[in-house]
């Protein structure tokens, strides 16, 4: 760079010219003036980077190290333990999962509506029906506890029938067969096969059969048999219906081996047992499967009396034998459910007796029931079957069934 300078002298015009380094002012620590001086321009940037740093740049501090809490890992849950039957439903589902060609859903609505386990009724608490219990053992008890000696010829029938008027103990000695037999007992209704879903019905039949075979020994219990097996008429009955019965047979004949009398090592240990109070409009193909069909009439005079001594045995009585007997010959007709309500009734009328009082008596202090008590519920607790209705039971039973007293 050229720089011209003048100066002037009075009367003279004097021009000079020199070439002039750039000047930088770099302040010098610890001098009170600042003077120019010329400097490299690479020892300029790097005074200008010890001044920045100098100036009060300082490092960032290192961030503090954090402290993470350990947590202790938590300790394995002990499993509670299962109750016997929350142990059985356990095992059943784990045999029913292997099932194949089985239905999830279907079997698990199978689980949830219709398996009883361990039904506590043994034959003891049934009065009377000896000849229905000796059918009972032959054709179920016996073969599900020794099935080695029933085979071949002496396989079991796979279906049977309780029929009579009502409140005879049908459904009793169903639930005593599934619990002296050791056995799975399904019980079934109408409502647990049918679906508003189409073909949902007929899976849940397939899945009952699937599971019963699985779960063997076992029991298909079906209270009111005439509901959902009623005779087929080409009339006035629904597709659905038809379709649930078709699917119902088919799986039951699949339990019987085609060949008769031959040995086989797979015996199949399942068992259709239903009960109704209208036999006569079951479906003909559905009787032929029945092999069995017991009739289960009124309880005769005997059985009458030691039920109605088992109901009284734990209550406090002064009834003695003689009235006993009495009672037996005014309660002639009367059903086993129709005792149970007049003795529960009777047992009612020391109570009554009491009017305001019952609030304030003590236990200790309420008579005994009598046999005024019984015969003042006899008014109002009248037998549920007529003769003319007995007539038909024994008519059918008489063409189709066998006595079971």
């Amino acid at each position: 760079m050229l720089l011209t300078l003048r100066s002037g002298t009075k009367g003279k015009k004097v021009k000079e010219e020199r070439k002039v380094t750039p000047v930088s002012s770099v302040p010098v620590l610890g001098s009170k003036k600042t003077e120019k001086t010329a400097i490299d321009p690479k020892s300029a940037i790097a005074a200008a980077q010890i001044m920045t740093h100098s100036a009060g740049t300082r490092p960032k501090p290192k961030p503090a190290r954090q402290v993470v809490p350990v947590t202790p890992e938590p300790e394995e849950e002990e499993e509670p333990e299962l109750d016997e039957n929350d142990r059985w439903m356990k095992e059943a589902r784990a045999k029913v999962n292997n099932v194949k060609g089985i239905d999830v859903n279907a079997a698990e609505q199978i689980f949830n509506d219709v398996v009883v386990k361990g039904d506590p009724v043994v034959w003891d608490d049934i009065a009377g029906l000896e000849q229905a219990k000796t059918s009972l053992k032959e054709t179920v008890v016996y073969p599900f506890l020794r099935p080695d000696l029933f085979s071949g010829l002496r396989e079991p029938a796979q279906g049977m029938l309780l029929f009579g008027p009502p409140g005879t103990g049908k459904t009793m000695l169903a639930r005593a067969v599934a619990t002296e037999s050791q056995s799975t007992f399904f019980s079934i209704s109408a409502s647990s096969l049918t679906s508003k879903f189409l073909g949902e019905s007929e899976k849940l039949v397939r899945a009952l059969f699937l599971m019963a075979r699985a779960l063997a020994p076992s029991i298909i219990f079906v209270d009111e048999i005439d509901s959902l097996l009623s005779a087929r008429s080409e009339n006035g009955e629904h597709e659905t219906s038809r379709r649930i019965k078709t699917e119902f047979l088919v799986q039951w004949s699949a339990l019987q081996h085609a060949a008769a009398g031959k040995e086989h090592e797979d015996v199949t240990r399942v068992l259709v047992l239903a009960a109704t109070n209208l036999p006569w409009v079951i479906d003909e193909a559905a009787r032929r499967r029945f092999v069995r069909r017991q009739y289960i009439p009124l309880p005769e005079p005997e059985t009458r009396k030691h039920h109605l001594q088992k109901l009284l045995n734990a209550q406090k009585h002064d009834i003695s034998s003689e009235q006993f007997d009495n009672l037996v010959a005014m309660t002639d007709g009367y059903s086993g459910s129709d005792m149970t309500a007049l003795a529960k009734d009777a047992a009612m009328g020391p109570l009554r007796s009491l009017g305001e009082a019952l609030l304030t008596t003590p236990r200790d202090q309420i008579r005994p029931i009598g046999f005024d008590d019984f015969e003042a519920s006899m008014k109002t607790i009248r037998p549920s079957v007529s003769k003319e209705g007995l007539k038909v039971f024994e008519d059918w039973a008489a063409m189709y069934g066998s006595s079971g007293a």
